[in-house]
């Protein structure tokens, strides 16, 4: 009963904000598609994260709840003055918007591979006020930074990739794909596919001691572990658990 009210109210509000004149047609529209099953956040245009309200588009994943944990373990990293930090895999902008935020001056370039992931990206750094500090490009990965001269200046890079296999979105995952894009969820054959290639690729951008934090999905934790292993660039890896006692962030140092 609380989260459907919640959800009228919040409908209420952004139909008021959109259309003031006419808001209870708009807000009756609102209704019908989220009884179709939009996601709440691409039906108001708006979702919550790390305080920050951040403008949605069915372009690009909305926002979880969840994804707060690497932000955190990100911006308790990254304490101190004039970080550089690259978000790759960007999506809304989420999490350079949110460590941009909450760490003074830290300066963000943050990249994805669709128009519709940066095209919104530069709405929410524009719209927090922080286009001064956080760039937005478009490229495969690292593509995007090419000629940036960005190389060996990185203190922190963030990712939150696409991390489900093909077949489970093919099969008991299938429904993730109803109404938010493939591009955000498909991980490859075996969800690792993007982990992979940020991990060898990143290497030529840290600091030496700089860090590469990713979201993992459940069950993840052994096989990206693996994968940083397997490379030789990084020290220790270390991983987050959420509240449920489930490792859903890990992370290494560039080896010095």
């Amino acid at each position: 009963m609380a989260a459907a009210a919640r959800e009228a109210a919040l409908i209420i509000e952004a139909a008021q904000r959109i259309e003031p004149g006419n808001w209870v047609q708009a807000a009756n529209a609102m209704i019908a598609r989220r009884a179709a099953g939009i996601p709440l956040a691409y039906v108001t245009g708006r979702e919550t994260f790390m305080g920050l309200t951040l403008l949605t588009d069915e372009g690009a994943l909305v926002p979880r709840a969840e994804t707060e944990l690497l932000a955190r373990t990100a911006i308790g990293l990254l304490a101190g003055e004039d970080r550089r930090v690259i978000d790759m895999c960007c999506g809304s902008g989420n999490l350079a918007c949110a460590i941009a935020h909450h760490v003074r001056h830290a300066r963000v370039w943050a990249s994805d591979l669709t128009e519709g992931c940066t095209s919104l990206a530069r709405r929410n750094v524009a719209q927090l006020g922080l286009a001064d500090r956080v760039s937005v490009v478009q490229g495969d990965l690292f593509g995007g930074l090419a000629g940036m001269s960005l190389e060996g200046t990185i203190d922190a890079v963030v990712c939150n990739p696409p991390y489900i296999s093909q077949g489970k979105l093919a099969t008991d995952r299938a429904e993730l794909l109803k109404f938010e894009p493939r591009e955000a969820f498909d991980g490859g054959p075996y969800g690792l596919s993007i982990h992979q290639r940020v991990i060898r690729d990143t290497l030529s951008f840290l600091k030496p001691e700089g860090a590469l934090m990713f979201e993992i999905g459940l069950g993840q934790e052994r096989q990206v572990r693996a994968l940083f292993e397997r490379s030789k660039g990084y020290g220790p890896v270390q991983s987050v658990s959420d509240a449920d006692g489930n490792a859903r962030v890990v992370w290494a140092r560039k080896a010095g």
